[in-house]
């Protein structure tokens, strides 16, 4: 329910951003739409630093937009509420179902596309130890996902579950989303959920740096292939000089001002040192896309 009332404010907000008197295309102000994450009030903190830098070098004011969830940012740059938009990779295939999408930028290490990983994992004290376990003992299982647009979270666990015959629908004693990576993390800790589906790198390793969880509460059943991480996009509709110019803020600002870089991309990657923002293609999506079009569900 919370999640739901947070999801209606945010959806509120957006109809509400902007003036009417600006031009689309070309705004007086910028509206950029991201999802918090876990820690809402740390992501607002660190993004002013970046909001302040956009300002500088698009010579225009900038509104960050916080959501608490993906699907919302997806209506948001659909619906024009949103010129530029940060989307997880799932969610980013969801919302170019129809063409609203330029893609600018993802995150990059010593200048290479990052990736992450999905896993499906167990509380250590589990009789579940491993996936044969898993299919095994489905029927008495509870399983959680996060949120429905997140890759990690669902597109690929729900996927390679579906490969080895369980459908998360029917296979399992109950199904929940969590909502989060966190709480997906924190469940499975608790014992309240049995299997989890979550990031190792972006969500379980940063709750193990702040002191939250311990590898060793987990046994991880199963581990994706590399990830392609979040693209940073405009709205199709904006003026192309702007576009552009967004992209070459995004692409410079870990030389021009690498306090405000580090601190935007801090939930994601605490250590900012050879990393910068990298040019994304559309064409780097396929691989989930064609996971996503083999999910009858997804449809």
């Amino acid at each position: 329910m919370k999640n739901f009332l947070l999801s209606l404010l945010c959806i509120f907000i957006l109809s509400c951003s902007g003036s009417k008197t600006d031009s689309f295309n070309n705004p007086d102000k910028l509206i950029i739409g991201i999802y918090a994450g876990d820690n809402p009030n740390q992501t607002k903190e660190n993004i002013v630093f970046f909001q302040k830098y956009l300002e500088k070098e698009l010579g225009k004011e900038v509104e960050y937009i916080f959501t608490s969830d993906y699907t919302t940012l997806v209506e948001g740059i659909q619906r024009k509420k949103l010129h530029v938009v940060q989307l997880s990779p799932f969610s980013y295939v969801l919302a170019t179902r129809k063409p609203c999408l330029v893609p600018l930028v993802t995150f990059g290490l010593n200048n290479k596309p990052s990736s992450y990983h999905s896993i499906i994992f167990s509380n250590s004290q589990s009789a579940i130890k491993n996936m044969a376990d898993l299919q095994k003992y489905a029927k008495n299982i509870t399983l959680c996902f996060g949120d429905p647009a997140s890759t990690s979270g669902h597109l690929l666990p729900r996927a390679y579950l579906k490969s080895i015959g369980l459908e998360p629908d029917s296979s399992f004693k109950q199904v929940v989303f969590t909502g989060t990576h966190a709480a997906t993390i924190l469940s499975i800790k608790s014992k309240k959920i049995d299997i989890g589906c979550s990031s190792s790198d972006l969500a379980l390793d940063r709750l193990i740096r702040e002191g939250v969880a311990k590898q060793s509460d987990f046994n991880i059943l199963w581990t994706s292939d590399d990830i392609i991480n979040d693209t940073f996009s405009a709205s199709i509709d904006l003026d192309k000089k702007l576009i552009e110019k967004i992209k070459k803020a995004y692409l410079e600002v870990h030389k021009k001002d690498f306090n405000a870089f580090s601190k935007s991309i801090f939930r994601f990657y605490p250590d900012a040192r050879n990393r910068q923002f990298i040019p994304v293609s559309d064409s780097m999506y396929n691989s989930l896309r064609k996971v996503a079009a083999n999910i009858k569900e997804l449809k």
